[in-house]
């Protein structure tokens, strides 16, 4: 080891030192990796009920669905499922939008139907709503204030207290000098946050079937990698900070500032100005015009008529009776298949925009890190709203699935006027269960290349800030 080496290491290992010392550090640190902890056993306990529930729930609703009497296909497809979202393990680091997006929706013939049992509908009580504090809470605000007050005195508070000075004319470089605080902090703050993070590793472990992170171990490592990059940018900034004021007194005000801004302005500021820039209709607006478009009936009854003509030339003859297959049936079908392009059309334009609200958040990062590490957090742990979309895509397909089969078992069933046809439960087990697998971790990150960008660009005017900083430290 180079004599700067050791110098840099001398000068953490003093740092260290002289936190772990100081009371406050230690009350400080405790209180965060208390809270830490028990957000992430919190967490682990709501995700382990909450995948106990929807595996109980999907099980009966399966066996609901086989155990229907026997009846008109049609009226099997009305009778309908739930599917319910299955929780990712990293839900239990950071619930995201899932408490106010509803959990399982309801699969029928001619409706797609929104989401029900929303867990932020319950929380009507004050004790109930100190549950929403969530390790990515703790994470992404008490984290970066723990890194505020170990480092705002770090270059202010010694030339305050003379020390810099004799630094200084020992021939310290200040390059290192920055390289050995910085270093020193951050191993403080190791000291708090390595054992969470096994802890938390360890729960997530303990929430797999397998006894594994199974696919989630590269989300789980992508995620670390973006909180340690957001709290890197908050070191580097708070040691720039106190290089340049005259005051660790005037290094605080800045910070926690800065701290305020990044934590509770921005967020609220650039949630308002999505909901400004990209408004969504009420639910009484979006029933109102879907109905409207469901009640329209003249391009299925023109597409009837031409099915009909041609299938009684096909056929040769001059009624429905006579035909060799249901005609009921590729009414039904023609029916949700028009249905489904006014579905798409009316949910698709409310989910663009709260993709467009999304990205107006996203750039918000520009503002404050915050808003970057809280989308990638989201994203990775599979609680935003994209990887809400893909479900309810995957679920409306299922929905589309249990009606073709109904449909295609009653074309193959001709009746006569007054007949009716009846299946059992031979038709019911031809349907699969339902079945949904997450997309993979490229996928979330693709959602949120605004983030990525906009949060290495703050790392790397935070670094900036430093290498500058410390070029001008005056004793």
């Amino acid at each position: 080891m180079n004599n700067p080496s050791r110098m840099i290491i001398s000068i953490a290992k003093k740092e260290m030192t002289e936190m772990f010392r100081d009371g406050r550090f230690r009350l400080a640190s405790g209180i965060v990796a208390v809270l830490l902890l028990a957000s992430l056993a919190a967490g682990w306990k709501q995700y382990g009920d909450l995948k106990n529930q929807h595996e109980t729930a999907q099980k009966a609703e399966r066996y609901n669905w086989l155990g229907q009497t026997p009846k008109n296909p049609h009226q099997g497809a009305h009778y309908g499922v739930y599917a319910f979202k299955p929780k990712s393990q990293l839900s239990i680091v950071d619930t995201g939008v899932d408490p106010y997006i509803g959990v399982a929706v309801y699969l029928e013939a001619h409706k797609q139907n929104e989401f029900k049992f929303r867990p932020a509908q319950d929380a009507a009580t004050s004790i109930q709503r100190f549950g929403e504090l969530t390790a990515a809470v703790v994470l992404q605000i008490l984290i970066p204030l723990l890194i505020i007050l170990l480092a705002f005195s770090s270059f202010a508070g010694e030339r305050e207290q003379g020390t810099l000075r004799q630094l200084l004319s020992l021939g310290v470089e200040r390059s290192r000098l920055a390289a050995g605080k910085a270093l020193g902090v951050a191993g403080a703050l190791a000291a708090v946050l390595v054992p969470a993070t096994l802890i938390g590793v360890l729960t997530l472990a303990l929430t797999s079937s397998k006894g594994l992170l199974a696919v989630d171990v590269s989300r789980t490592i992508l995620m670390i990698g973006a909180y340690g990059l957001y709290f890197l940018i908050f070191l580097s900034l708070s040691l720039a900070v106190s290089a340049l004021s005259s005051s660790s007194r005037v290094a605080l005000v800045v910070l926690l500032s800065f701290w305020i801004l990044n934590g509770l302005i921005a967020t609220r500021t650039f949630s308002d100005l999505a909901g400004f820039l990209h408004p969504t209709p009420s639910e009484v607006e979006f029933d109102t015009a879907l109905q409207r478009d469901l009640e329209d009936t003249r391009e299925l009854n023109a597409r009837l008529d031409e099915i009909k003509s041609g299938l009684f030339q096909k056929y040769g003859v001059s009624k429905l009776d006579d035909l060799p297959i249901n005609f009921r049936a590729i009414s039904l079908q023609q029916a949700e298949e028009l249905n489904y392009t006014k579905f798409e059309k009316h949910f698709g334009d409310v989910f663009d925009r709260f993709e467009q609200q999304n990205g107006i958040y996203q750039l918000g990062a520009a503002v404050a890190p915050l808003l970057a590490v809280r989308s990638l957090s989201m994203g990775l742990a599979g609680t935003d709203f994209a990887h809400h979309r893909d479900f309810t895509t995957a679920a409306e397909n299922y929905r589309r699935t249990i009606v073709r089969y109904m449909n295609d078992d009653i074309l193959v069933h001709p009746t006569k006027a007054g007949e009716e046809y009846i299946a059992g439960s031979e038709l019911w087990k031809t349907v699969p269960e339902f079945q949904y697998e997450a997309p993979g971790p490229l996928w979330a990150l693709s959602r949120y290349k605004t983030s990525i960008v906009l949060l290495i660009v703050w790392l790397a005017a935070a670094a900036a800030a430093v290498v500058f900083a410390a070029r001008r430290i005056q004793a």
